[in-house]
């Protein structure tokens, strides 16, 4: 990418996107193309026709997306997969038909099978069950994959795909009903701190084991990978390492400097009993990620603090 090329990241404001313009802005990128949901609606096919064909951007982050942890996802099923194959589908045929030079589409390491052997590699992509609580939004990501393939076959158009591992930073959703682990977990203990509750309440045995990357490490991945990679295999991008979410629980305890105890509900689900990456095929690229689990959580704990 140039620095005066046109790069349209979609869902700008999102966890994703909003960090991918904070990386291309501190890269002097300096054309960038944003529109909010209130001046381009993706789920509207001929809108987004239009947009393409009058502003024909060079570049495409597909960072739009309807995301949520496992209540969101057990609960509106017919939305995730309804909006996710809706705004696929029609970002990556405008940008085909309007000439895009490439196309990056973000999936989620939601797509790999429940039971995956460990770390999981991109071939183990449809061997096996999704996870039901987010097989929906899972099977709305395999079809974002599989339509950049089949563009990139039929069209020789250049779309590209990173699955990153579980998000977190700055712009992450906190709402505690529909919000991913570490986020509902910061301000859960947040809340308990400010309040002076003798205890939190955490979903499931903690034995779980997730592997978190921090989002500025993503968009770093991406902008490198736009740069640097042109293969129709989509790649993971993640840390290599895992935690499990009785370690986590008790790191972001530390954190907020909550006092209380913890308190387990096994009576709530899970989820998948581990999820970690195999990010060889990106660290043989050049890339690895930078901020730690310690210092993301506490740059993403300030920035809470400041906007909640």
């Amino acid at each position: 990418m140039n620095k005066t090329d046109k790069i349209y990241i979609a869902g700008h404001r999102g966890l994703v996107g909003s960090a991918i313009v904070r990386n291309l802005e501190k890269n002097n990128y300096t054309n960038l193309i944003l529109k909010t949901r209130q001046e381009l609606d993706l789920l509207n096919q001929q809108s987004v026709n239009n947009f393409f064909s009058k502003e024909k951007p060079d570049y495409v982050f597909l960072a739009a997306a309807k995301v949520g942890g496992i209540h969101a996802n057990n609960t509106y099923p017919a939305d995730f997969i309804y909006q996710n194959l809706q705004i696929q589908n029609n970002i990556v045929h405008s940008a085909y038909l309007n000439k895009a030079k490439k196309l990056l589409f973000l999936g989620s390491s939601c797509i790999y099978p429940k039971n995956c052997p460990q770390p999981i590699k991109e071939k183990y992509l449809l061997t096996g069950k999704l996870e039901p609580t987010n097989e929906t939004y899972a099977i709305a990501k395999i079809a974002g994959i599989k339509m950049c393939q089949a563009y990139n076959k039929q069209n020789k158009t250049n779309f590209i795909s990173v699955m990153p591992t579980n998000l977190y930073g700055p712009n992450d959703n906190f709402d505690l009903e529909n919000s991913h682990v570490l986020p509902a977990l910061l301000r859960k203990f947040h809340e308990a701190k400010i309040n002076k509750d003798k205890e939190v309440i955490i979903w499931g045995t903690g034995s779980a084991m997730r592997e978190f990357l921090h989002v500025d490490d993503l968009a770093n991945a991406c902008i490198f990978l736009m740069n640097n990679y042109n293969n129709s295999e989509f790649i993971n991008v993640g840390t290599g390492k895992d935690i499990s979410i009785k370690e986590l629980a008790e790191m972001i305890k530390k954190i907020t400097k909550f006092k209380g105890k913890l308190n387990w509900d096994t009576s709530k689900p899970n989820g998948t009993p581990r999820k970690l990456l195999d990010v060889n095929k990106l660290h043989n690229l050049g890339w690895k990620n930078k901020i730690n689990l310690a210092e993301g959580i506490e740059k993403t704990y300030a920035w809470y603090k400041q906007n909640s």
